[in-house]
């Protein structure tokens, strides 16, 4: 009787498989079981529903064990052709109820969630023409009288509404980033031109972003088909690049690209015209499927988890009248949105390319699609200005560097100065920080000077951690009257945002200071008020999230043992805490969650018990300064006694590696995203301090530039300084905070509650990611 009052879940994979599908299937299976659920895989996707039999399995917690970073999905996936008809349906129907199963999470694409929810729709009257065959009894129809439908997106070419992000695009920059990177240096060695095909069907999303995030020099986008001619402006800006310097030459076509009337172009029409016109010697490269593969990125590792444990919350809170729905991503938080209204603003999508009406196809992309190809154009013509250029007073603003290297630092100090010279503004780069700007260690950019700057770590301007002194602000003000600076925009962590506040503060006595000042988060701690992300942070956690997954890899062939990693972070436990849930850790210790002797005696019973369960290898991260009493070499030493005989202990930290490597699509391309806001807020304060004609002293014109929910904000350093903690160097309230018992509850911890993030009030805004970036 208890048997048939539990809960059953199912879970499928159909369509093109995408990475994150195995990071939500663990999410989604552990938590069911989490609240007392059965846990059903069904294999193949819809064809293993209708099959049935050995196709559904019942799923363990410790049988979606060390899947989250593997590609793919371990349950397979299938286009089933007699799903799409109704006999199909009704032996899947069949199938479930024999089970007892009558909620059924479909992670796919759009196709996909339509044909669950015909499933669904029919899921009555399927039943009752199964009763009236004999095929299940009455009472196998009135247990299972419904069918309770939740969606989860992947597909690699990120092209549903209602989500910001699906399963699998990040990863398929990743891996087209890769390739960037790897073409680029054989293409400057032979002074080359490449040709680079990216999938993304009919939607142009990683042909944009990657040309974005690389600094490529044209883009061809379904969305937005070039103008008539447009072979002549592309050999026309190449030359002119190729005449300045550059050895060589990007271009990026998605698979969807077509001209205006509908035609296709394709990689092989662009190289004919590149080998015809301008003589370049000219290569293509086609992806393919390489975007599918690989190892997942820490994003979609998380993102994963958090919409699979949300699918596995909504599904069991389900009724009979509750409406299907599609869990995404929104800003930063996880929301739950009706699934056939995604689907057919999805589907409209297609339907406005198909009629040609280019115009309403790209402003009915999510998040903010328009706004980045109007920032591609911009960046990508550098013998072009908007055509207010002459109308507007032109500005004399300076860069600078401040705090530890960040990856995407450079991307943002490119897109700055590229943008503003676009805008027919005067760009001065300060090396060294404050301190280069006090000893006039400052020189004019141009667009030459800046190339190349996209795809590479640390900072060419070069960065320390000096804070401006009262003996340095005089001279530092001379400075910037000497080379008539009107706005300072500095890029860098706590230390950047602490120079601006003295800058402020000494506004009244020295004027020079009475100029925009902003300032823009890079720091891989992630402890900068004003923003939920900075730069930096995305790079620093792959980093992580591989290194985590090398060391499972060794505690495996090793049999039996557990590694505590130390993490950088200062005082912030963000880099940690996300690292443990990207890496599938046990634990993660932090300062902003205190921890005792106790807390470590739970995790060695929870340490004991797993590898009694066969689970041979254990991960425990360490924030830096999560405890003066409790270190590293402390808690290594603690499960080493305490497990002996049962496994090892070894200890591994990570230190400055952290802050090293390329930088991740999403660093390069928020590093875009924030210069390109960057020169916005300068240039209008600027404009308005001239025409005051008594400079910039109001609170709105010293801000840091930050992500909150689905937009970017300015707040102002007064406001700010309200919301620190100078002696610990954080802000007050950190949104990533409540996800921590989703970390404990995928590791197995029983000390948890998790009520699902879409009934979670933690933040009233958050960050955005990546498509609104």
């Amino acid at each position: 009787q208890e048997e048939e009052k539990q809960k059953c879940v199912a879970i499928l994979t159909s369509g093109g498989d995408s990475q994150g599908m195995n990071a939500a299937l663990r999410a989604c299976v552990r938590t069911a079981i989490f609240e007392g659920a059965r846990v059903f895989a069904v294999y193949e996707g819809f064809q293993g529903l209708v099959d049935g039999g050995e196709y559904i399995k019942e799923m363990t917690w410790w049988g979606v064990s060390n899947i989250m970073g593997k590609g793919g999905t371990i349950i397979g996936t299938a286009r089933c052709q007699e799903f799409r008809e109704r006999d199909g349906r009704r032996k899947a129907a069949k199938n479930l109820v024999e089970i007892g199963i009558n909620n059924l999470v479909v992670i796919g694409g759009d196709g996909s969630l339509t044909g669950a929810n015909i499933f669904r729709e029919e899921w009555p009257s399927l039943l009752d023409e199964l009763v009236k065959k004999d095929e299940i009894t009455a009472r196998q129809r009135k247990n299972c009288d419904h069918l309770n439908i939740v969606g989860l997106v992947g597909s690699i070419d990120n092209d549903m509404c209602g989500t910001d992000m699906t399963l699998g695009a990040d990863t398929a920059l990743h891996r087209i980033m890769e390739a960037v990177d790897a073409i680029s240096s054989t293409a400057a060695s032979h002074q080359r031109t490449f040709v680079l095909e990216v999938m993304g069907r009919h939607c142009g999303y990683l042909a944009l972003i990657s040309s974005l995030a690389c600094g490529a020099d044209w883009c061809l986008i379904p969305e937005s088909p070039p103008r008539d001619g447009w072979e002549d402006v592309m050999c026309k800006q190449l030359d002119q690049c190729r005449q300045a310097g550059r050895r060589m030459s990007l271009i990026i076509v998605a698979e969807g690209a077509v001209d205006r009337q509908g035609k296709p172009i394709t990689s092989q029409y662009v190289k004919q015209v590149l080998e015809s016109r301008l003589g370049h010697d000219t290569r293509i490269t086609v992806l393919g499927h390489v975007q599918r593969g690989g190892s997942t990125t820490a994003y979609d590792r998380i993102m994963g988890c958090r919409v699979g444990a949300e699918a596995a919350i909504a599904v069991l809170q389900a009724t009979r009248e509750t409406e299907p729905v599609l869990i995404g991503v929104l800003g930063n938080q996880i929301a739950r949105s009706p699934l056939m209204e995604c689907v057919r603003k999805t589907q409209a999508v297609a339907k406005a390319m198909k009629e040609r009406d280019f115009k309403r196809a790209i402003a009915m992309r999510e998040g903010s699609f328009f706004k980045h190809w109007q920032t591609f154009r911009a960046l990508s013509q550098m013998d072009r200005a908007f055509e207010d250029k002459a109308t507007k007073p032109k500005h004399t603003f300076a860069v600078l560097n401040v705090g530890a290297p960040a990856a995407g630092v450079n991307s943002c100090s490119r897109a700055f100065v590229r943008l503003a010279l676009h805008h027919g503004h005067t760009v001065y780069g300060v090396n060294e920080g404050f301190e280069g700007l006090a000893s006039g260690t400052i020189k004019k950019l141009t667009w030459m000077d800046v190339d190349g700057w996209s795809g590479v770590g640390g900072s060419y301007l070069g960065t320390n951690r000096t804070l401006p002194s009262k003996a340095m602000l005089p001279i530092i003000a001379d400075r910037l009257h000497e080379y008539k600076i009107s706005g300072l925009l500095v890029i860098g962590g706590f230390e950047g945002y602490h120079s601006l506040c003295l800058l402020e503060e000494a506004r009244a006595a020295m004027p020079a200071f009475r100029i925009p000042l902003l300032c823009i988060s890079a720091t891989i701690s992630n402890n900068v008020p004003g923003t939920d992300h900075s730069l930096g942070c995305d790079t620093a956690l792959n980093i992580i999230t591989e290194a985590t997954d090398r060391l499972k890899q060794s505690a495996v062939a090793s049999r039996k043992r557990v590694f505590v990693v130390e993490t950088m972070g200062g005082n912030c436990g963000y880099l940690a805490t996300m690292g443990g849930l990207a890496g599938g850790a046990d634990a993660a210790y932090i300062a902003e969650e205190p921890f005792d002797i106790s807390s470590l005696q739970n995790d060695v019973r929870h340490l004991i018990g797993k590898f009694e369960q066969g689970i041979w290898r254990g991960i425990i991260l360490r924030n830096e300064n999560s405890s003066q009493y409790y270190t590293t070499d402390f808690i290594t030493n603690l499960l080493s006694a305490e497990g002996k005989g049962i496994f090892t202990t070894r200890s591994n930290v990570l230190g400055h590696m952290q802050q090293g490597g390329l930088p991740s699509p999403y660093d390069r391309l928020l590093g875009v995203f924030f210069g390109s806001c960057a020169l916005d807020f300068l240039q209008t304060q600027a404009s308005k301090a001239q025409a005051s004609g008594l400079g910039a002293s109001t609170p709105c014109s010293a801000c840091v530039l930050g992500i909150r929910g689905r937009h970017h904000v300015f707040t102002s350093l007064e406001q700010l300084k309200e919301a620190t903690d100078f002696k610990r160097r954080l802000p007050t309230d950190q949104w990533w905070m409540s996800l921590r018992p989703l970390l404990r509850i995928l590791a197995k911890h029983r000390d948890y509650h998790f009520a699902g993030e879409d009934e979670l009030n933690y933040m009233s805004t958050s960050p955005c990611t990546k498509k609104d970036v």
